[in-house]
């Protein structure tokens, strides 16, 4: 089949280039010395030949070659730092079958079309499939001819998937169990299947187990070996950085506005808006349709066949935006998403740092906007009490709050909560809106502060930070009315700062340790050190920044390895959009995404190299000996201004 598309292919291109007939002597004659060439069986000339990559990114290497030796192994690595090739690669160089247990269907899908594109033999069996459809991928894999298979950890279990790996055509080589995270139920997306693997591989016990995942605490990783009962494994840990993503906390005061507005600032840029409901979700789509964006809904309470177009069509570059609650979870594989958002908080780091992740998979500039209010945690505590264990549950809510509230570098906070060491090289490539900012100079606040502490005090230590503003500033609701606490000495002697300058206040008080704020109601309590404070009179400077001077947040480019693309060459822009227009024109005729043809890296590395031969096409990134034999006459037409 893939032999018969491809003599076509070749015969189109054949017929067209009867027209054109010195740029097709120059791309036969390329093709010719293409396929002369000899390539060695090691990883690193399988990287270059398949995918197109010149070099590893970290870690890939360490555990492709842990694999190839046999050893179990346990690899996390972040969203984007591309787990895939640590199973791909060792695949097509073992004998045999190797079997990667997915999450998400639409994950095994893009993957399978991805590794077709570069001439891979993969298959997924799955319930997309008809069952004349299934069967034909089950008597591949009998034969040999398929290298890669793609299976669900619920179908992994039944008899009918463990029968076909029994059959004696079939050697099973690796079994791979992605998103491995998912064994704990310590983690932040647990799923029970996952606790059946580890009785399938025992079936296999020649086969090499690896585990990956992105997202995974100390124990978490302790869980994962435990309950895949992994042997002696290697545990190889990748950094948690991803300079290319900046990091961004707001308070949400207007929130539909400050989503629409994002989205515009970003205007014509893919991106994933996240709400914790439908509702949310529903309304806040058609806010955005009202408003001109080009944006789809997604949720568990729409039809499928309705979440399965709105995902394609968001894959496929239709819409720019989805809206979307958790349903649209883990593995959406589209490279060139440039920002997410979360219209609410998370439940934990784990789920955040795991759906940022989703933005800039290619190592391009990518933005994170959080959107912050005390009024999301009660949304989420609301159901601790059906979680099997609402104290852990609690306790992965805290972590993620203060990350919300942190007025120090954001990305220092993700590091260390998952083990890594922040190191000071690290603060020149730190992108977030805290650092943006510059160093805030700290502020004497001794006068403000002692306001704020007293009348902690003054309330006996039993209200929240809402409370006690609304009584510096004289507020006369019904519930200071019947308290009686338009009394006391502190009511209405901080008028002369805003509602959100005793936020801010609040806020940088409780950062420096002279107020504890509980977890459960957010009272809030004055430390020791408060205390010695006032009985002292002891000053209080503190970096707050009030409304009256606060700094803008000037986002800078984040760092890391991105190509620069100089678009002031009028030739590099005529490159770069010709190829994008082909790009979305191939993909249609072909029905995939257009990341499938290449990535955004991709082509801008064509445009900036500007390839005239097919020798130099494989100089550009992402672009092996399959896609330059597929794709190659085309793109040489286009670099050539020939098209």
């Amino acid at each position: 089949m893939e032999e018969l598309q491809y003599n076509n292919m070749l015969n189109v291109i054949k017929r067209i280039a009867r027209q054109t007939s010195l740029l097709f002597n120059d791309y036969a004659a390329d093709m010719e010395s293409l396929n002369q060439m000899n390539y060695k069986t090691t990883p690193h000339e399988l990287l270059k030949k398949i995918f197109g990559y010149e070099s590893f990114r970290p870690l890939q290497e360490e555990v492709i070659q842990n694999v190839l030796n046999g050893q179990d192994t346990l690899a996390v690595m972040p969203t984007g730092g591309g787990k895939s090739l640590c199973y791909e690669i060792p695949a097509l160089m073992m004998e045999g079958l190797t079997v990667v247990v997915s999450p998400l269907i639409s994950l095994m899908q893009d993957q399978v079309r991805q590794l077709e594109g570069v001439g891979v033999n993969a298959i997924f069996l799955n319930s997309t499939l008809e069952w004349k459809e299934y069967t034909e991928m089950c008597a591949l894999v009998k034969s040999g001819k398929v290298k890669i298979l793609y299976i669900s950890p619920e179908a992994l279990n039944t008899s009918r998937i463990q029968n076909l790996l029994h059959c004696e055509t079939v050697k099973v080589s690796c079994i791979t169990i992605d998103e491995s995270h998912c064994c704990s139920e310590w983690g932040h997306d647990f799923r029970p299947d996952y606790l059946e693997i580890a009785s399938v591989r025992n079936q296999f016990p020649q086969a090499v187990c690896l585990a990956l995942t992105a997202t995974a605490t100390k124990r978490v990783q302790k869980d994962i070996i435990k309950i895949l009962k992994m042997e002696n494994p290697a545990v190889l840990i990748s950094s948690f950085n991803r300079p290319n993503i900046f990091l961004e906390v707001c308070k949400k005061e207007n929130p539909n506005f400050q989503v629409y507005d994002f989205i515009k600032e970003h205007e014509n840029q893919s991106g994933i808006v996240y709400c914790y409901s439908r509702k949310q979700v529903d309304e806040l789509t058609q806010f955005l349709k009202d408003k001109g964006v080009k944006v789809l809904n997604y949720h568990a309470g729409l039809p499928d066949e309705k979440r399965k177009t709105n995902q394609e069509d968001f894959m496929n570059d239709k819409v720019n935006v989805v809206v979307a609650t958790l349903a649209f979870g883990m593995g959406i594989n589209k490279p060139d998403v440039r920002y997410v958002i979360h219209y609410d908080i998370p439940k934990s780091i784990e789920q955040y740092y795991q759906e940022i992740g989703r933005a800039g998979r290619d190592g391009l500039p990518a933005c994170a906007l959080l959107l912050y209010s005390l009024k999301d945690i009660h949304k989420i505590r609301f159901f601790f009490d059906e979680s099997a264990d609402s104290e852990n549950s609690e306790r992965l809510l805290r972590e993620m709050v203060h990350y919300a509230e942190s007025r120090s570098c954001r990305r220092k906070i993700l590091l260390q909560y998952f083990g890594e060491t922040y190191k000071d090289n690290i603060e020149k490539e730190c992108c977030c809106d805290i650092c943006a900012r510059g160093n805030i100079e700290t502020t004497d606040v001794t006068i403000e502060s002692q306001k704020f502490l007293c009348c902690i005090l003054r309330t006996q230590e039993r209200f929240g930070a809402s409370y006690i503003i609304d009584i510096l500033t004289g507020s006369k609701s019904s519930r200071i009315m019947d308290n009686g606490h338009f009394n006391l000495s502190t009511y209405g002697i901080g008028k002369e700062l805003s509602k959100k300058d005793w936020n801010e206040l609040a806020m940088c008080l409780i950062d420096a340790g002279y107020i504890f704020r509980s977890d459960e109601y957010k009272i809030l309590y004055l430390t020791k050190a408060a205390h010695e404070a006032l009985a002292e009179r002891s000053k209080i400077f503190l970096p707050v920044q009030f409304e009256s001077y606060r700094k803008p947040v000037k986002k800078a480019v984040p760092k890391g390895k991105i190509i620069s693309l100089d678009l002031s060459d009028p030739e590099t822009e005529r490159i770069e959009s010709e190829l994008r227009a082909w790009r979305k024109k191939a993909a249609q005729e072909l029905q995939v995404a257009p990341f499938i043809i290449f990535g955004d890296r991709t082509l801008f590395s064509i445009a900036d190299k500007k390839p005239k031969t097919l020798s130099a096409l494989l100089q550009c990134e992402g672009i092996g000996q399959a896609k330059a034999e597929r794709f190659g006459y085309y793109i040489l037409k286009i670099t050539k201004g020939q098209g």
